[in-house]
């Protein structure tokens, strides 16, 4: 339904957690000496939410200090945790008031967790028409979800945005019904809450089990049917199961209620926003948000890019190629005209920082550039002459960039849809594959003989994808390997890899998004099939050509470090 209104409920302490553990070796504080890493990170996933998702109601759960049904029928519940961390209790108030000021409600109850209120308005919500999203990286929120309800895991450590339906919840727990997930925690249990289970079952054995009997109750009573080992185990702790899956059940029939006119979202309060971001000394982000001195903006408005007022300062991507030099050929570029080239110089290496001050680059959000403010060059080669011409060039190449455009994101099962190259920063090079197997063949065979090349080296991000993709069509990508998302990896673990993050910290540009391209999520989302190769050419190029300098940019920092042996070896 086009119109149908979308609902997002946050999980309060599990993004809160996140977010702190992801600035936790890069902290940011403030002149005061507050640690802010947690309520940035949160501020930045209610940000990427109301911006991106552009949501119609939005609601945060909250856990209060009061216990729980669990923490009195079972007093071992969670109780192995570590006491919360000292910047998490400082945070949380700050969370609390960030939320109030972006004018979304908290959702509440004394004796219920978070968990329980997300399902219990979930399911309340999608009885009435909503499509909900409950943002999470918990996976035990996947035994809520049906039709309309899906669970939204938040991009983290190098993964995208992850949103589960009811085939990825079973298919992630091998399972035959979504209500089987509570069985599943009820046998192997869960050590995050001190769930015990039932020992000595894990996985695959608590989903060969669920296959043959469909609940811990009834595999329970069939304990006698089992053999060996299974059956001591079975018989001994099969009511510390059930009872395991009862404390795993999230709770559906919280007193809360439903009041979707509360959970509207219309933007934020500025009179709290603005002194908060002050105190908070998030300087960046209240320009984001209020571009305009003296007047606000809503954050659900998107900010169009200003135009780069010198566009000869190429060298701020980190590119070491210069666009000036010849192109290989000549392409008709399908009647753009050609853009005057500016010289490039290499991006100077970011200073230290003070220790005030994150050690990462702080990306210019306000001047931050994207395809249509910045000079490139991406060009369609989509005749066989003009094929072999650029394999001549690639050949010539010590290294190149390349990236492949599939139609599923599964790399065995996914046909590709197009290649692009690249070895010079600001131009690419993007040769689209026909979706008829013989000629794909064709034009992947011409490509063959530099993708094998061990004498040069294969440059992109997430390459594993890549490599796997061309395996379908018999090419072993052979050379050094250097993935940007492996080496960004090894000098910043605890921050996501994406190559979008990655643009926007390091190079200060906004890729174009894969949604804008094909669409949100859901069953009319298009593939890349189905967009215009002229497109595609543009997206594709630009993934390549990011990709190339961000090695400009993290290849020193490896040996800066002293990774070079832990990388390559």
């Amino acid at each position: 339904m086009a119109d149908q209104p979308t609902l997002f409920l946050l999980d309060a302490m599990a993004l809160i957690y996140r977010a702190h553990f992801a600035f936790s070796k890069n902290p940011r504080i403030t002149s005061t000496g507050l640690n802010t890493g947690a309520v940035f990170g949160f501020a930045n996933a209610m940000l990427e939410i109301i911006q991106k998702e552009q949501p119609t109601h939005l609601g945060v759960a909250w856990d209060t200090s009061a216990p729980t049904f669990r923490h009195i029928e079972y007093p071992e519940y969670k109780a192995q945790r570590e006491e919360q961390p000292e910047d998490i209790k400082l945070a949380k108030p700050y969370v609390r008031r960030l939320i109030e000021a972006f004018g979304v409600p908290i959702l509440e109850k004394d004796g219920f967790e978070a968990d329980d209120v997300v399902g219990t308005i979930a399911k309340k919500a999608s009885k009435e028409g909503f499509r909900v999203f409950m943002m999470t990286p918990d996976k035990d929120f996947g035994q809520l979800v049906e039709e309309n309800i899906f669970l939204y895991k938040p991009a983290y450590m190098g993964n995208s945005v992850d949103i589960l339906g009811i085939p990825e919840v079973l298919k992630k727990w091998d399972i035959e019904r979504v209500d089987q997930v509570v069985d599943m925690l009820g046998l192997q249990g869960d050590s995050v809450d001190n769930i015990p289970g039932i020992p000595g079952i894990g996985p695959k054995t608590a989903s060969k089990l669920l296959k043959e009997y469909g609940t811990v109750e009834e595999i329970v009573a069939h304990a006698h049917e089992l053999k060996g080992k299974m059956r001591e185990r079975v018989e001994e702790f099969g009511q510390q199961g059930i009872f395991s899956k009862k404390l795993a059940r999230i709770e559906i029939e919280v007193p809360v209620p439903f009041e979707a006119d509360q959970l509207l979202y219309t933007g934020p309060k500025d009179e709290l926003l603005l002194p908060l971001l002050d105190e908070l000394e998030f300087r960046t982000m209240r320009k984001r948000l209020y571009p305009d001195e003296g007047t606000s903006s809503s954050p659900a408005a998107r900010q169009k890019p200003k135009k780069a007022a010198d566009q000869n300062q190429m060298g701020l991507f980190g590119g070491s190629g210069d666009p000036s030099s010849d192109l290989p050929f000549e392409f008709e570029d399908k009647g753009i005209a050609p853009t005057p080239k500016p010289k490039v110089t290499r991006k100077p290496q970011p200073k230290e920082s003070t220790p005030s001050e994150s050690s990462l680059p702080t990306p210019d959000l306000l001047n931050q550039k994207n395809l249509a403010t910045q000079w490139h060059e991406y060009h369609l080669v989509d005749s066989k002459e003009e094929q072999e011409e650029l394999i001549k060039f690639l050949a010539k190449q010590s290294q190149f960039c390349f990236d492949c455009e599939t139609d599923a994101l599964d790399a065995v099962e996914a046909k590709l849809v197009g290649i692009a190259f690249s070895w010079e920063s600001s131009i690419a090079y993007y040769v689209p594959i026909p979706e008829d197997d013989k000629e794909a063949q064709a034009i992947v065979d011409r490509f063959k003989p530099v993708l094998e090349n061990a004498d040069i080296a294969k440059i992109g991000q997430n390459l594993k994808y890549d490599m796997l993709a061309l395996r379908k069509y018999n090419v072993e990508v052979k050379g050094t390997i250097f993935d940007s998302m492996i080496a960004h990896y090894l000098l910043q673990p605890d921050m996501r890899h994406g190559m979008d993050l990655l643009s926007e910290t390091y190079l200060n540009y906004s890729p174009q998004s894969i949604t804008e391209l094909i669409g949100p999520k859901g069953k009319k989302q298009k593939t890349m099939r189905d967009i215009p190769v002229n497109e595609v050419k543009e997206y594709a190029g630009e993934d390549a050509d990011i990709t190339l300098q961000l090695w400009n940019y993290l290849e020193p920092k490896i040996k800066e470090e002293g990774l070079e042996k832990l990388y390559y070896e």
